[in-house]
């Protein structure tokens, strides 16, 4: 059983979270992007495409249900007394990755923390110069 005040704290931890009214419910975005709502103290919704939402509730119907906005399936709301930490916490990342930049998400978040991603960024430097924007010494930079 997970409660509500650790469903908080864990949407909170991810890199860049911030939690604001939506309609007058809780909401936790990322850079602006909603990927999860608390309608009440029960349920937590996290926003997914409808065949992810859809294999989640066959997944783990006790603790899933679909999310309906409208004509549109646009998530699951998730059982709070019926899931745990560990599982919600994976779930809830894979909410905020859906939302979050591919920038942030390869940032250097890697502290073990949720949300980190445990990766470094692979996108390349121009040649000749190190991240910080100083000369490298391995391409043509001073030293050389």
């Amino acid at each position: 059983m997970l409660t509500l005040s650790e469903a908080r704290r864990l949407a909170l931890s991810f890199a860049e979270v911030t939690e604001e009214d939506h309609h007058g419910i809780p909401s936790f975005r990322v850079r602006g992007k909603i990927f999860a709502t608390v309608p009440d103290d029960d349920h937590v919704r996290l926003m997914f495409d409808p065949d992810l939402a859809r294999m989640l509730v066959r997944a783990d119907p006790d603790a899933c249900e679909e999310l309906w906005w409208g004509k549109r399936l646009s998530g699951v709301s998730v059982r709070l007394a019926t899931t745990d930490y560990r599982r919600f916490g994976e779930l809830l990342e894979d909410a905020w990755r859906r939302k979050a930049p591919q920038r942030l998400q390869l940032g250097a978040y890697d502290d073990g923390a949720p949300g980190s991603t445990g990766k470094v960024s692979t996108r390349r430097s121009p040649r000749g110069k190190a991240r910080g924007g100083a000369a490298s010494p391995r391409r043509g930079g001073p030293g050389r």
